[in-house]
């Protein structure tokens, strides 16, 4: 599979944008040259544009709600913008793709794409390696398809185990978001595409998404959401930056002149632009004067911001001319930067390998599943097995696909598919399952056996039909979208009783999860095996089926802590859910605000109490033992660890012989936590490796740190500091299970914002 992946890598991605032949540019088209850096083409190019062209480029369309003047050739998606042929800017066409092209609601009659499995699949990979991969996959496919800008790339902690959008992530930890998610956005701007980075920042609940507030002081958000962001760019070095929906301490994120003009472009230098969400923008001098360089689905905002009121706000000087320069040159830089101005998208669609892009999917998806429990080996299911019943959840025609913007038209269609009635999702979500059977694809696995599906609606019916069975499978899912939060983590449907029936009845059932996150699991102690399947993308079904038989030996490792129960968490459920549901009942009653419009939620705050102690951290700081810690994760072999060694100083390492003891060849992932400071001596992340072993080898590691993860934030020196001396660090199978510790003794330095 390796070979394969490294395969698709060459195939699909462009020619690197320092490759391109030099080519002279024209007198008339001094911007043209490619020796130039990009920064100097934008430049060259605005000191060209005229006033009309450069506010052309500020603002950005919503096709399916924008009605323009004249036909401008718009593909119903995410956005455009439209080019300017007589100075070789082209027209950006916008897709959603956290997950794949997407095509939500089937917008694009017909047209399908490749869906990779959720981003905390990817996550659980800890695999930079297929990280790039599945980026790669995607910007091949946009391109194929004529766009040329991904909203991809989301890097967003995860908080809140609730949170709607946590399957789209990389789970809580900064360096494995920050690093995974940069190589992701490295892997779709080898196609001279452009990938943006989101949601800048702290877009942590869906619940009041548009007007929350955010609360937490600057070194703790320095220390964690900011960290996963900077290590993104640095990585990825993304064309955009995508700022979010919520305020954080007191301004709209895309107000947020500390954040943007700030840490962004001020102390990460970043050059490319900012792009608002869409439905985002709430003024123009001040989106304008704070760092925001475009506004993104103008449709969805309550004005046009950044046409008539920017051309007024303009002529009238309360924002500079040199303001909107500064704007489009940083659009153009992004643009130029990508390789795209050199290299444009086609004019039409083209052939996209969907085998071997699926092939990508699959990998993932093997890779990603985490075995949580496998008592008396009851995995991987014997060959000899006569009788396997499959129970719940659709399993005889597909896998559970997230919903929202990164919901993915998979190629094979949807089986599934159940439209919302109500909520803010209802106009862009539905409940969709990919086709890839588990049912077909377990019965391919297992020729010999009589393989068979219940629905599981009937706990009772569900249990007797797999009372005689080899090995029961209950397949449970549940769903979450975008623009919605999961009131709890519990399992819908009553399924949780039909898992306790099942178990009742036969002592070899095993629990396979179809969610978006972190479930609860009162039935725990009574099955032998539980598979986290995520949401697996469109070859889930053959993924599943090859982790059960034995045909891949399972690796992934979780990337977010699994609470023992909901009130372990900072917050045991969406902060404003209250006020969510006052809002919807007045609404439902016909209540109008005093100008006679719809109702809304007003702003409140969210205060994040654990500042950067997320996730793992947070339970290590009070004290609390999870259901699952993050990264773990069982395997089918076994791994022994042996020969410890720290390199400190400047640029630490540490090293460990990893041996495959069992009979099976398997990857492992070896985990590098170090304590922080004095003043925050949690465990964290530094360092992490895959490695894959054949049984009896063994393979000497060494994993570089990486300083900012156990340095502190100085506020008022305004940079990172790692105090020297002697520190603790542990290597470790999850974020509590140590296999071996030791003392690294560290340089002082002192690093730049």
């Amino acid at each position: 599979m390796k070979k394969l992946i490294l395969s698709v890598l060459l195939a699909t991605s462009a020619v690197p944008v320092a490759a391109l032949p030099a080519m002279a540019a024209p007198a008339a088209q001094p911007w043209a040259d490619r020796s130039l850096d990009a920064a100097a083409r934008a430049d060259l190019l605005v000191k060209a544009m005229t006033f009309d062209e450069k506010i052309q480029m500020v603002h950005g369309y919503f096709p399916p709600l924008a009605k323009p003047a004249k036909k401008m050739g718009m593909i119903p998606s995410a956005g455009h913008i439209p080019g300017i042929p007589r100075l070789g800017i082209p027209t950006l066409r916008e897709s959603d793709a956290s997950l794949g092209v997407a095509n939500q609601i089937e917008q694009r009659k017909g047209d399908t794409a490749t869906a990779l499995p959720a981003g905390l699949a990817t996550a659980a990979t800890f695999s930079p390696e297929l990280a790039r991969a599945g980026g790669v996959m995607i910007g091949a496919e946009a391109r194929a398809k004529t766009f040329n800008i991904l909203l991809a790339g989301g890097v967003n902690l995860t908080r809140d185990p609730w949170n709607g959008r946590n399957f789209e992530y990389l789970g809580e930890d900064p360096l494995l978001a920050g690093v995974l998610g940069g190589e992701a956005i490295a892997g779709v701007e080898s196609n001279h595409i452009v990938s943006t980075v989101k949601h800048y920042v702290l877009n942590s609940q869906e619940t009041g998404r548009h007007v929350l507030d955010a609360r937490i002081g600057e070194q703790a958000l320095r220390e964690s959401d900011l960290l996963a962001f900077q290590i993104a760019i640095e990585r990825g070095r993304p064309g955009s930056v995508m700022c979010a929906y919520n305020k954080i301490n007191g301004h709209y994120a895309c107000e947020q002149d500390a954040l943007l003009n700030g840490v962004l472009k001020g102390d990460w230098k970043y050059p490319g632009w900012v792009m608002s969400d869409w439905g985002a923008v709430h003024s123009t001098e001040k989106a304008a004067l704070s760092g925001l360089d475009q506004q993104s689905g103008q449709e969805l905002d309550k004005a046009i911001y950044f046409d008539k009121p920017l051309r007024a706000a303009i002529k009238a000087g309360r924002v500079p001319q040199a303001r909107l320069d500064d704007m489009v040159r940083r659009i153009l830089t992004g643009v130029i930067a990508s390789g795209l101005m050199d290299d444009p998208v086609p004019t039409t669609p083209q052939p996209i390998p969907l085998d071997d892009h699926a092939d990508v999917a699959q990998a993932v998806a093997e890779k990603g599943i985490v075995l949580l429990k496998n008592e008396g080996d009851l995995l991987p299911l014997a060959r000899t097995a006569r009788k396997v019943v499959l129970i719940g959840a659709h399993a005889d025609v597909g896998v559970l696909s997230g919903g929202g913007s990164s919901q993915v038209r998979s190629t094979g269609g949807a089986p599934v598919e159940i439209p919302l009635t109500e909520g803010e999702a209802a106009s862009f979500a539905r409940v969709t399952w990919h086709a890839s059977s588990p049912l077909k694809a377990i019965k391919a696995a297992l020729p010999g056996a009589d393989v068979r599906y219940v629905d599981g609606k009937d706990p009772a019916a569900a249990a007797a039909a797999a009372r005689d069975a080899d090995l029961a499978i209950v397949f449970a899912w549940q769903w979450q979208t975008e623009a919605q939060d999961t009131e709890t983590i519990a399992l819908p449907d009553d399924q949780d009783a039909l898992i306790d029936a099942v178990a009742a009845a036969n002592g070899k059932t095993l629990v396979v999860l179809e969610t978006g996150g972190p479930v609860l699991m009162p039935w725990i102690g009574k099955v032998p095996a539980v598979l986290q399947a995520w949401y697996p993308g469109q070859r889930g079904g053959e993924a599943i089926a090859n982790i059960l038989t034995g045909v891949v030996n399972p690796s992934g490792r979780l990337p977010i802590t699994f609470p023992a129960s909901a009130n372990q968490a900072p917050r045991p459920e969406p902060v404003g859910l209250a006020q969510l549901k006052a809002m919807q009942a007045a609404k439902a009653a016909g209540a109008t605000s005093n100008h006679g419009v719809s109702v809304g939620v007003e702003s409140f705050p969210v205060d994040y109490q654990e500042g950067a102690d997320v996730g793992y951290r947070w339970y290590e700081k009070t004290g609390q033992k999870p259901l699952f810690p993050f990264g773990h994760g069982l395997s089918y072999t076994r791994f022994t660890y042996s020969k410890p060694e720290a390199t400190g100083g400047a640029a630490p390492t540490v090293s460990i012989d990893v041996t495959n003891s069992g009979a099976r060849a398997g990857d492992d992932v070896v985990q590098v936590y170090v304590q922080g400071g004095a003043d925050a001596p949690t465990w964290r992340l530094a360092g992490f490796a895959r490695v894959s072993i054949d049984p009896g080898r063994t393979q000497r590691v060494t994993i570089p740190l990486e300083r900012r993860t156990f340095a502190r934030f100085d506020t008022a020196q305004r940079g990172w500091v790692v105090d020297g001396g002697p520190r603790r660090f542990a290597i470790g199978r999850t974020a509590i299970d140590h296999v071996a510790e030791g003392t690294i003794t560290l340089a002082a330095d002192r690093m730049q914002p």
